[in-house]
C-alpha cells in the first residue's frame, strides 16, 4: 500500500513539473500608467469597467474570460490590461485614491456609465473599439478582440 501511495505521489510530482504554467497577467488600475506602458511597449490597452459585486454580466465576463489561463496566455503579449471597478457593497469599498482614479478613467472613456464596458485603446490613447460581455468563453472572446483590432 505504501508503495502504491509513493508511486502516485511521484506521478503527481512528475506531471506537476512538466505542466506548462501560464504566467498571471497583471492588471493596472491607473489609466495614465496603462497608457504610458502601452506607448513604451507599443501595445494597445484593454480597459475594463466593471461592477464586481452588483453587475451580473461583469461577474460573468471576469469568471468566464479574464480569470481563465487561456485569456492570460492570449493577452500577455498583446495588451496592457487596465481594470476599473465600481463596487457598491460597503465591504468591497475601494480606497479613496483608487475610487478617484476609476472615476477619472470613467470620465474619459465611459461617460455613458455602461457595465461591463471593454475599451480597446491605441498606444496613443485613441479609442479603437468598445464592447462588453459576450458568451462563449476565452477562445471566443480572444477571437473577437483579435477581430476588433484587425479592423483598426
Amino acid at each position: 500500500m505504501r508503495f502504491l501511495a509513493l508511486c502516485l505521489f511521484a506521478l503527481l510530482i512528475a506531471f506537476g513539473a512538466t505542466a506548462q504554467s501560464v504566467p498571471a497577467v497583471t492588471w493596472t488600475a491607473d489609466l495614465n500608467a496603462a497608457l504610458q506602458q502601452a506607448k513604451a511597449s507599443n501595445k494597445p490597452v484593454l480597459a475594463v469597467f466593471s461592477g464586481s459585486d452588483w453587475c451580473k454580466p461583469c461577474i460573468m465576463l471576469k469568471q468566464e474570460v479574464f480569470d481563465k489561463p487561456e485569456f492570460a496566455q492570449y493577452a500577455q503579449d498583446k495588451f496592457v490590461l487596465a481594470r476599473f471597478d465600481f463596487p457598491r457593497s460597503k465591504k468591497n469599498k475601494l480606497p479613496a485614491t483608487q475610487t478617484k482614479l476609476n472615476e477619472q478613467a470613467a470620465a474619459q472613456l465611459n461617460k455613458e456609465g455602461s457595465f461591463p464596458l471593454v475599451v480597446l485603446l491605441s498606444p496613443e490613447g485613441k479609442v479603437l473599439a468598445k464592447t462588453g460581455y459576450r458568451p462563449g468563453g476565452p477562445a471566443a472572446y480572444d477571437a473577437y478582440l483579435t477581430q476588433l483590432l484587425a479592423k483598426k
